[in-house]
């Protein structure tokens, strides 16, 4: 695709510095002749079957017994479906998932990079002119900004020009060709706020925002499939088929289920927090490796996605068992809405938890009697 430049039209006559000119280009593919859409795509499937082999493999060779939340008897007994029906399903969901993950690609227009120097300039403008309105505000309570920015302009220059309303005479970076003006220039410190803005505080709430999204979409369909007897039976039953979750289980579910509690969710919270493709990319792979954590049947001390909220596998473990199973809708990130709304787990879980794995242990014993 050729460059395109595009020129400010930034008036010499304004009293705001001018905005730069840009030219864009194409961003290059972070892994060569593998379109970043794609890549996002197969990032999300590794991501799921690899850090599910992982407690597979520690769960098959029962390595850290201790943090188990449920005994190899228990996910031997009280599962009703096999591991490979779990495995077909999930793989049937990622199929899906990969189709409309296509789908929402091309709907993506090619991303350009080289409007950054821009875009920063563009939020040091709104900067300058937010401060207009600082010696009005600082009227209201009582303060002449003008008199106490003429007392500063000695000491503290910048703090003094924003104090008079944005005016920086002192900044200037060349005269104008025709009418030989000074041309404004920003403050080294309206500079420094609008790239913090532009590349962390923007993104940062991006990120807010689609992980709310995705809170809020899954919590009420989710408690939604739960409360409505058709809902449940037809749909989402079979991942409740799993009362000992474990990690490669966790898109186990109904294709139906699984596209709109899942795909669509999340591809809405994408579109909605306008994220690029590799943020997207960050989100997707991130969700993945929280909702395969969250099934995973482990209490890891040292897995930090265990500490970063309340909502981790013990938690969503408790919404699996028939004593908690109209609990603790929440997923995958937060617990608010089940805290609003009071549906999260109050109750003590360490007798029920021990009633469980003994009856496994006894049904286990009484069928090696049989055979």
């Amino acid at each position: 695709m050729a460059n395109i430049t595009l020129l400010s039209n930034a008036s010499a006559m304004s009293d705001l510095p001018p905005l730069p000119s840009y030219t864009l280009t194409p961003v290059k593919p972070l892994v060569p002749f593998i379109p970043d859409v794609w890549l996002s795509l197969i990032l999300t499937f590794v991501a799921y079957w690899a850090i599910s082999m992982f407690f597979h493999f520690i769960d098959v060779y029962d390595l850290f017994p201790q943090y188990r939340l449920h005994t190899p008897a228990e996910i031997l007994n009280r599962n009703h479906v096999s591991r490979y029906e779990v495995a077909r399903d999930v793989i049937i969901q990622q199929v899906i998932q990969t189709a409309v993950g296509v789908s929402l690609g091309l709907t993506e227009p090619p991303e350009m990079v080289g409007k950054e120097s821009y875009d920063i300039a563009v939020w040091a403008t709104r900067l300058r002119i937010a401060q207009r309105a600082l010696p009005q505000l600082l009227g209201l309570v009582g303060l002449n900004a003008t008199a106490i920015s003429k007392n500063l302009a000695g000491s503290h220059p910048m703090l003094a020009g924003a104090l008079a309303g944005g005016k920086y005479p002192s900044l200037s970076v060349r005269l104008d060709v025709v009418s030989e003006a000074p041309v404004p220039a920003f403050a080294a410190w309206e500079i420094f706020t609008a790239a913090a803005i532009y590349w962390y505080i923007v993104p940062i709430i991006q990120f807010a925002a689609a992980i709310i999204f995705v809170d809020t979409w899954q919590y009420f369909l989710h408690r939604a499939m739960h409360m409505n007897k058709w809902l449940y039976t037809t749909f989402h039953s079979r991942h409740h088929r799993l009362y000992v979750p474990y990690a490669y289980g966790a898109l186990y579910n109904h294709p139906v289920e699984g596209f709109f509690l899942d795909t669509l969710g999340a591809g809405i919270a994408y579109k909605v927090a306008g994220m690029t493709v590799r943020q997207g990319m960050c989100f997707f792979v991130g969700s993945t490796f929280k909702t395969v954590d969250d099934h995973c049947g482990y209490v890891l001390p040292w897995d930090p996605l265990q500490h970063l909220t309340g909502n981790n596998a013990g938690y969503h473990d408790i919404h699996h068992q028939s004593w908690g199973i109209k609990t603790n809708f929440s997923q995958p990130f937060f617990t608010f809405w089940d805290r609003i709304l009071g549906t999260i787990w109050t109750g003590d879980t360490t007798a029920k938890y021990e009633r469980s794995k003994k009856s496994a242990q006894f049904k286990k014993g009484a069928e090696k009697v049989q055979s």
